[in-house]
């Protein structure tokens, strides 16, 4: 799998912005791509790249990133096993590298963030359980059990499946 820097693709999007043989694609959710995404990078969420396979393959070169550089690897593998035939590369770590640089981001939203979401929702569901299992009965811990695991599996594997609900959203939309 290629991959490049953030520094050497902030130089690719200024020099290529305009070749229509390149494609820059955000793979994250459309929530997250309207909460922050790099300026010139248009929003391909990862569940809809099967739909997009004709558009992608008439490009040369496809560089692809998300927040972390996570699902811009299981985009290219899913790309790949769909039979993009453009050569597809992974931005190394994703948009959190690219602000972490110092680079400009663009936003289409003032909502709260979705990870602050995640952290709230987590943290009320917790409190919620104890409070619960303290007033009613003990099998209330089973909440807060069951968010701690759900945030032990988000951080072990980049996936958060409370991210992924909550993105879908009303107000996330």
């Amino acid at each position: 799998m290629k991959h490049i820097s953030v520094s050497g693709f902030k130089e690719v999007i200024e020099s290529e912005s305009n070749n229509q043989t390149v494609d820059f694609i955000n793979v994250c959710t459309p929530a997250e791509y309207k909460e922050k995404h790099i300026k010139g990078v248009r929003s391909a969420p990862l569940d809809t790249l099967h739909t997009r396979v004709d558009e992608l393959n008439k490009k040369k070169t496809i560089y692809i990133h998300c927040r972390s550089g996570n699902r811009g690897r299981q985009a290219i593998e899913k790309l790949r096993s769909l039979g993009v035939t453009a050569e597809l590369v992974n931005v190394e770590g994703g948009l959190l590298a690219w602000e972490e640089a110092g680079h400009e981001t663009g936003s289409f939203t003032k909502r709260l963030p979705l990870m602050r979401q995640v952290f709230i929702g987590a943290g009320g569901l917790m409190l919620g359980g104890l409070v619960l299992a303290h007033l009613i009965d003990y099998q209330f811990l089973l909440i807060p059990l069951f968010v701690s695991i759900g945030l032990l599996i988000s951080g072990i594997t980049g996936w958060c499946g409370m991210a992924l609900l909550l993105s879908k959203m009303p107000w996330n939309k």
